[in-house]
């Protein structure tokens, strides 16, 4: 059975993608604790981002690093927060939050809400960063 993730991926369900390469993918998440907030996940499905072998998570670091240097460009920010949580989606994947304090990265914070149209302008902004 496949994640939610596995069928974004797939194309199976429709995403905001920032980037994608032969092994991660990112994209708004649509349920963002700031404007920008972006998933970064492997297209392998591992549940526990430390059962990857190194180069793996390495990799997923790396392609992480990229993302968030364009969203520190492109979303007027302190910092781009970085957490990994996992539980709700059994699919390892990285959050980026653009911040303006520590308390943005609260996920107990109500979620922003934005229309298609402006997930779509801060999806272009943000590439136009790449």
């Amino acid at each position: 059975m496949s994640t939610i993730f596995t069928k974004i991926i797939n194309g199976e369900i429709p995403s905001y993608k920032i980037a994608e390469d032969e092994k991660f993918y990112a994209f708004l998440d649509l349920f963002p604790l700031a404007k920008g907030h972006t998933l970064v996940i492997p297209k392998e499905e591992v549940d526990y981002i430390y059962d990857f072998d190194e180069v793996t998570y390495m990799g997923l670091q790396a392609f992480a690093r990229k993302i968030a240097l364009a969203l520190d460009k492109a979303i007027p920010c302190k910092k781009v927060g970085v957490a990994v949580l996992g539980l709700e989606v059994p699919h390892a994947h990285i959050h980026l939050v653009p911040m303006q304090s520590e308390a943005d990265i609260n996920f107990k914070n109500p979620k922003k809400k934005f229309t298609p149209d402006e997930f779509e302008e801060i999806r272009k902004t943000i590439v136009d960063q790449l």
